[in-house]
């Protein structure tokens, strides 16, 4: 009994994931190994689709030659059972393989043993699963849905409506629409709690208006600083000593693929700039039309400036 005891402590103690590093770089929290593909080397599913696709058609070409030439080898071994193919020639025997594992058949040469006959029925089972498993990968790495959105590199805290208000920019990259978009903001700051614990606590932003039917052009994200939010009666000061990060999470459905996307982004304490306000994008020609210049999407002045 202490035995299995022990053997399950063991195996619990492997599955324990090792120390995550954390580090602060600009005020923004970076985790070590986070989103890099050779991480996932103990989930080869994960990997191929993380991997970039120099490695993945590497990997691809590294698998192939080391299948052929281990049938090759099997080959080999049975003598002269190949027709056609010189008796001890690897290359022969190499190519023959490639060709029964492409399933080409050319003709030229072919099994003639018993033994070759075998060999051949299993590499073309090989084969045949080979080739759905890469091409199931590679479709599921052509598919998987992503958005092309682009965030303002600082956020404001401004005056709104006669209110302290944050504001940020986001625009759609790809001139086509995300629908049913939805916005959704986070502070993630440190706190003491009254036991005098140390907490790193996330808190929801209300924004004026958090989705839309539509998501084609820019979007300007507004929240309002009043007794209800989290940012309320915080200064610069206090948003860096406590190491406040603003999170930003879009999603929608691109219509041109009909898949849900995701985009996110944050904001260090030093990426809130206060006191300051948006240089406006849109315009009006004479004619009466207008157009966004998003040459100065991310310009911002200061509010002294603009009085």
């Amino acid at each position: 009994m202490k035995f299995r005891v022990k053997r399950l402590l063991r195996k619990q103690q492997r599955r324990l994931l090792p120390c995550i590093h954390i580090q602060v770089r600009d005020g923004k929290f970076e985790i070590m190994g986070m989103g890099v593909w050779y991480y996932h080397w103990r989930d080869p599913y994960h990997l191929l689709l993380t991997i970039p696709w120099t490695g993945f058609l590497i990997l691809i070409f590294i698998f192939y030659v080391t299948i052929n030439a281990l049938f090759a080898l099997f080959y080999l071994v049975g003598g002269d059972c190949i027709a056609n193919a010189r008796p001890g020639c690897f290359l022969d025997v190499f190519f023959f393989s490639v060709q029964t594992l492409a399933s080409i058949g050319y003709g030229a040469m072919y099994p003639k043993t018993t033994y070759a006959n075998i060999i051949v029925t299993i590499e073309a089972i090989i084969g045949l699963v080979g080739i759905a498993l890469m091409t199931g990968l590679a479709f599921a790495r052509f598919s998987r849905p992503t958005a092309r959105v682009m965030f303002s590199r600082v956020a404001v805290i401004t005056a709104h409506d006669a209110k302290p208000t944050l504001m940020f920019r986001t625009a759609n990259q790809r001139r086509n629409m995300i629908l049913e978009a939805q916005m959704r903001v986070y502070l993630m700051r440190d706190e003491i709690t009254a036991e005098g614990q140390f907490m790193r606590r996330i808190y929801d932003l209300q924004l004026l208006r958090n989705q839309t039917p539509s998501f084609s052009l820019s979007w300007s994200v507004v929240h309002v600083i009043d007794e209800f939010s989290p940012l309320y009666g915080m200064t610069a000061e206090s948003l860096i000593q406590t190491n406040s990060i603003l999170m930003i999470s879009l999603s929608g459905i691109d219509e041109t693929v009909a898949q849900i996307v995701n985009a996110r982004h944050s904001y260090s304490a030093k990426e809130v700039l206060w006191n300051n306000r948006f240089v406006d994008i849109f315009h009006e020609t004479p004619d009466g039309h207008r157009y966004i210049d998003y040459n100065r999407f991310h310009d911002v002045l200061p509010l002294d400036e603009i009085n």
